[in-house]
């Protein structure tokens, strides 16, 4: 985060040529770009079998309706429930799958997985609920770079006023020592399972009454995201091939002395906003309540949102093909690259157990509406 303060300076600051160095670093390596391969549908694994009238309503529950997207989703519109002879030739009529593949390696690249965790807590802080779920802080500020650069268009810088300086806000750790100026929402019973809940970027709160508070992401404190579980395998005390989230909770049980350290290892820090009791799924990053198992989270530099995405993968527990046509309709702060995506399973602990294992290779064709030049990535 200071880098990125930093950042913000040279950008708009006049700064006098240094002269060259004796012994130059080597350079940084460029960005990661996309490419856009044209691919035909027989050639896309398992597409011959592939049942679409599901991957139809979850597209239909987000589309685009406007720029290359809006004449297939009035056409989606009209295709009838339950016919999957329809459902197929809406999306070879409508449009062309292109490979993903990135600059910085092959054409595959990691899928995981994600939920919407159920934890016990409470509206009020209790000895058994003490672990406070923040609502946005009042000293949150949010730097937007667009009016800066548009080389940076995609760039919000987080912090606050200490003085006359914009300073980096306050890490996971700190936060959890000092506080911050915002609503709880609810107080939760277990740190880790809030921890995985802020990971996860929405769930349900179950109060001690049965009812249930569905909260969503608002805002996050800008640091990096860490994985606890590269950290936990960092120091020996997880082999990498065990880095579930089961196991990562396990261990969080064992060893309660060096957990604060542990979890502080990832100084980013979600903040919630509560939700209206809904019936269907958390709304993902459009808006809209996401699908389980239709619905995927993408990094949308390389993938728009609200698009159709072929996914060819392996379900870990049974290591038997997933090939399936998804929509992108959310994103996430680990997900970064062309080739790599959030699977969504779904609501409460059984979709855990499958999310928390979900770590395949895999790889990814987007589908892009015919006649329309692929995009250009941001």
């Amino acid at each position: 985060m200071r880098s990125a303060f930093l950042a913000l300076i040279v950008l708009t600051a006049g700064c006098a040529p240094l002269a060259p160095c004796p012994k130059c670093p080597p350079p940084k390596p460029a960005p990661e770009t996309a490419q856009y391969l044209e691919f035909t549908f027989d050639g896309l694994p398992g597409w011959p079998s592939a049942g679409l009238e599901r991957s139809l309503r979850a597209f239909l529950a987000a589309c685009p309706r406007s720029g290359a997207f809006s004449q297939p989703c009035a056409r989606a519109a009209a295709v009838p429930p339950d016919d999957p002879g329809a459902a197929r030739a809406f999306f070879e009529t409508n449009f062309v799958p292109y490979a993903l593949v990135s600059s910085d390696g092959p054409d595959s690249g990691l899928i995981t997985g994600y939920y919407e965790p159920i934890i016990d807590g409470s509206r009020t802080q209790s000895g058994a609920n003490r672990y406070p779920i923040f609502g946005v802080p009042e000293d949150l500020i949010v730097v937007d770079l667009a009016s800066v650069n548009p080389d940076v268009r995609n760039m919000r810088l987080r912090g606050r006023i200490d003085g006359r300086r914009v300073v980096p806000y306050l890490s996971r750790g700190e936060i959890d020592a000092r506080g911050v100026p915002a609503q709880v929402i609810a107080w939760a019973a277990d740190p880790v399972e809030l921890f995985f809940l802020q990971i996860q970027g929405s769930g349900q709160i179950r109060l001690e009454s049965g009812e249930r508070i569905r909260i969503g992401f608002a805002d996050q404190n800008g640091h990096p995201y860490r994985s606890l579980g590269r950290y936990l395998v960092d120091r020996g005390e997880l082999p990498l091939e065990q880095t579930s989230m089961q196991n990562i909770k396990a261990w969080a049980a064992a060893n309660p002395a060096r957990l604060k350290e542990a979890l502080n290892s990832n100084p980013s820090y979600v903040f919630f906003r509560e939700l209206p009791p809904a019936a269907e799924g958390p709304p993902g990053a459009l808006g809209v309540p996401l699908t389980a198992e239709y619905s995927l989270a993408v990094d949308r530099r390389f993938v728009p949102l609200g698009a159709p995405v072929y996914l060819a993968t392996t379900d870990p527990i049974t290591e038997q093909k997933l090939e399936r046509l998804m929509a992108a309709q959310d994103t996430g702060g680990a997900i970064r690259g062309a080739v790599r995506a959030d699977f969504y399973f779904g609501t409460g602990a059984e979709a855990g157990v499958a999310a928390g294992r979900m770590r395949q290779q895999g790889r990814m064709w987007l589908m892009w509406p015919r006649g329309e030049p692929p995009p250009r990535p941001d």
